[in-house]
């Protein structure tokens, strides 16, 4: 792509970044919300404070990761757009990792285990869509997409492991609720940017791809509003 063109995408990206911090900027409002949406009834403050300090986390990275990834890439598809906010989530769960200050509750000596996180069958929607990509873009030779595809699903599952190993932090029922947003919207954006990297539109045979990608992706990242978080 020619400089003049990377600078104009660039440009409008990043524009459209800043759009989306702007008006997301998480307020008290937004992290009640979240947590009721996740399972979290009446929320107190600390557990509002504790999602909105989740959510900035997050969005604060989007405008910067829209003006650079996808010049970079030389692709504004789908599929990139979603790999940009993996990033972001991604950037989001390594500053998390960080041991919460104050004292320990005692819920925090039981280990948290993928599986008490996330449901088994996410887990294996998430691997298929990953290898069904993955396999189609090597059959077709398509070298580049592999490798978005293949970063993509690594990044994916680097932030459903860093989500399950995250320090604890706040009341136990938020920090469950918390911790499963993150990987199943981590499992949810890989199902989707593999699909959209992994099937391009040309035929029959990819719109079913994709179809069944949207609908993994969207069961994949519904809140379980029936569930209650606990410790």
């Amino acid at each position: 792509m020619p400089w003049d063109n990377v600078l104009g995408v660039a440009l409008i990206m990043g524009l459209f970044g800043l759009a989306i911090l702007i008006v997301l900027w998480p307020g008290e409002k937004h992290g009640k919300r979240l947590l009721e949406r996740w399972g979290v009834s009446a929320p107190d403050a600390g557990e509002v404070a504790l999602a909105v300090r989740y959510l900035k986390r997050r969005r604060l990275w989007y405008p910067w990761l829209f003006l650079a990834l996808p010049p970079l890439l030389d692709d504004t598809s789908a599929g990139t757009i979603l790999a940009t906010l993996l990033l972001g989530g991604l950037i989001a769960e390594l500053l998390a990792q960080r041991p919460a200050r104050g004292p320990r509750r005692e819920a925090e000596l039981a280990p948290r285990t993928l599986l008490g996180v996330v449901p088994a069958w996410i887990v294996v929607l998430g691997g298929l869509a990953a290898a069904g990509s993955l396999l189609h873009l090597g059959l077709t030779a398509q070298w580049r997409l592999l490798a978005v595809a293949a970063g993509t699903a690594l990044v994916s599952a680097a932030i459903t492991l860093l989500a399950v190993r995250r320090p604890p932090s706040g009341a136990a029922r938020a920090d469950l609720a918390l911790r499963t947003r993150s990987a199943r919207v981590a499992i949810g954006l890989g199902i989707g940017a593999c699909t959209a990297v992994g099937w391009p539109v040309g035929g029959f045979g990819s719109f079913l791809a994709v179809a069944a990608g949207l609908a993994a992706f969207l069961a994949v990242t519904a809140p379980a509003k029936h569930r209650q978080a606990a410790a």
